[in-house]
C-alpha cells in the first residue's frame, strides 16, 4: 500500500543499507540454488546453501556492530531465510531424488518446507521472551546445512542413484524438518565472545577445525551439522534427567 503525505511522515523513513545488502546476498544465493538444482548442477546448488548460510551469519553481526538493527532488517531476514533454508534444500533434494518417490516425496520435501515456516514464526514470537543462550527446535540453517552437506557428499564423490540413497534422503529430509519445529534446546552460541581473549589451545582447535573443513568440505560440514542435530536431543534429555534428580533430592 502506498503510503500517504502527511507533515509527519514528510521525511520518509529509509532502510539500513549494509546489513540489508548481506541478506539480500542470502536470498539470492538460496533462490540460485534452486535455479542450478533445475538445471541439475546438485553441486553448486548446495554450495550455493552453504554461501547463503554464511552470509546470513553476517547481516546480523554487522547490523550490531555497526547499530543498525531495526523491525524491517529482522523481517526481511525471515523472509530470506524460508526462501534460503526453507525452499531450497526442500526442492533440490526432491528434484535430486525424492521425485522418483511419487506422492511421499513431494509431501516430505513440504514438510521441510513447512518446519522452516513455523520454526522461523515461532522464533519471531518469542524473540523478546526466549533464553538468548539456547534455541527452541533446530534452527533452520543447520537443517539447511544437514541436506546440503549430504547432497554436495553424494555428488563429489560421484555415488551412483540406489533406493538405499533415496531412503537417507527422505529419512534426512523428513527428520530436519520435524526437528524444526520440536521442542528441543540447541545451543545458540550467542554468549560466546569473539572479542574477548582465549587459551591458546582453544585457538589451535579452531586453527585444526579449519583445516579438517578444508580437506573435506562436503563430509566435514555434512557430518558436523548433524553431529549439532543429535545435541538437541541429548542436550534436552540431559536437562530433563537434571530436573527429576533435582526433585527428587
Amino acid at each position: 500500500m502506498e503510503e500517504r503525505f502527511s507533515p509527519r511522515n514528510h521525511q520518509r523513513r529509509g532502510i539500513y543499507l549494509l546489513p540489508n545488502l548481506f541478506t539480500t546476498g542470502a536470498l539470492f544465493a538460496g533462490f540460485y540454488a534452486i535455479t542450478l538444482a533445475f538445471n541439475q548442477n546438485f553441486e553448486w546448488a548446495a554450495i550455493s546453501i552453504f554461501i547463503a548460510m554464511i552470509l546470513d551469519g553476517l547481516d546480523g553481526r554487522v547490523a550490531r556492530l555497526t547499530h543498525t538493527e531495526s523491525a524491517f532488517g529482522g523481517e526481511y531476514d525471515s523472509m530470506a531465510d524460508l526462501i534460503s533454508f526453507g525452499a531450497a534444500p526442500a526442492l533440490m533434494v526432491y528434484i535430486w531424488y525424492l521425485s522418483g518417490m511419487g506422492k511421499i516425496g513431494w509431501v516430505v520435501a513440504f514438510v521441510h518446507t513447512a518446519g522452516a515456516a513455523l520454526r522461523l514464526a515461532r522464533f519471531n514470537t518469542q524473540i523478546d521472551t526466549a533464553d538468548k543462550r539456547y534455541f527452541q527446535g533446530l534452527p533452520s540453517p543447520a537443517a539447511a546445512a544437514i541436506l546440503a552437506g549430504f547432497v554436495w557428499f553424494v555428488e563429489s564423490h560421484g555415488f551412483a542413484a540406489s533406493q538405499t540413497l533415496r531412503s537417507v534422503t527422505l529419512g534426512l529430509t523428513l527428520l530436519t524438518g520435524l526437528l524444526m519445529v520440536s521442542n528441543f534446546r540447541y545451543h545458540s552460541f550467542k554468549n560466546i565472545d569473539f572479542r574477548g581473549r582465549v587459551p591458546f589451545m582453544r585457538a589451535i582447535v579452531v586453527m585444526l577445525a579449519f583445516a579438517a573443513v578444508f580437506i573435506n568440505p562436503p563430509l566435514v560440514l555434512f557430518t558436523l551439522f548433524t553431529g549439532y542435530a543429535i545435541s538437541g536431543p541429548v542436550l534436552t534429555l540431559k536437562r530433563l534427567s537434571q530436573v527429576r534428580h533435582e526433585r527428587k533430592v
